[in-house]
């Protein structure tokens, strides 16, 4: 049976996660804690790179925030439908990893893909806890948290998490990605390739001044967010 991961976070296409919350990943990594990124699709509909790109991509950028293993499930690209399939496919990887946290995109998000993937994370993350429910017959798995990466979107968030140490890091691992956001004479005009990098940077500078850091990721959650202790932070 494959290492357990503390934390297990899902995109639809290599480079979601990282634009959503490399500097959390990077972050855990530093702390010691085993981090993994399950890409549903291989992108091959993408405007720029090819799929044999996007993947040596996402092996580099994987390495630069010290991600413990990378999956692709290989589902269609503009395909992420609520089939059982796709949801089976998708518990198998969590009963595999047994991952106390799991993070999806946002469900509001301008590429439909990145909201289609947060649903079905939703119900994978639900059926993998049901001992009834059949998935390579693996034994079923009950995650503590399902959390909200934004990708595209930028609303106030639930929560944020301080990255001012990692923002390099994370900022690196989405210039891994060359064939996305870098502009060439080759390449074909898009978002990703008229300043988005700087767009991201900003976001999270904007939500770290919010709570008074340099950078911060922010994050959605559907169910209320318990203080157990350290209701007033560290004594002064």
């Amino acid at each position: 049976m494959s290492e357990r991961l503390h934390i297990l976070a899902f995109g639809a296409h290599p480079d979601d996660v990282e634009i959503g919350m490399g500097g959390t990943i990077a972050k855990y990594a530093k702390k010691g804690y085993r981090i993994g990124i399950c890409d549903l699709t291989l992108a091959e509909l993408s405007s720029n790179g090819t799929v044999e790109i996007r993947q040596q991509e996402a092996a580099k950028a994987a390495a630069i925030l010290g991600v413990s293993v990378r999956i692709n499930l290989g589902l269609p690209d503009r395909g992420l439908y609520r089939t059982e399939d796709a949801i089976r496919r998708i518990v198998s990887v969590i009963r595999t990893y047994r991952p106390q946290v799991v993070f999806a995109p946002y469900w509001v998000d301008r590429h439909p893909d990145h909201g289609h993937c947060g649903a079905l994370v939703e119900e994978a993350v639900f059926s993998a806890g049901i001992r009834r429910y059949e998935s390579a017959q693996l034994p079923a798995h009950r995650v503590n948290h399902l959390y909200y990466y934004m990708i595209n979107a930028c609303e106030r968030p639930n929560f944020v998490i301080d990255i001012s140490e990692t923002i390099d890091a994370k900022l690196d691992s989405l210039r891994a990605y060359e064939s996305q956001f870098t502009k060439t004479a080759e390449s074909v005009d898009t978002p990703l390739t008229n300043g988005y990098i700087e767009m991201v940077e900003s976001r999270e500078r904007l939500w770290g001044k919010e709570v008074g850091v340099a950078f911060a990721e922010g994050f959605m959650t559907k169910k209320p967010i318990i203080i157990s202790n350290d209701l007033l932070g560290e004594k002064t």
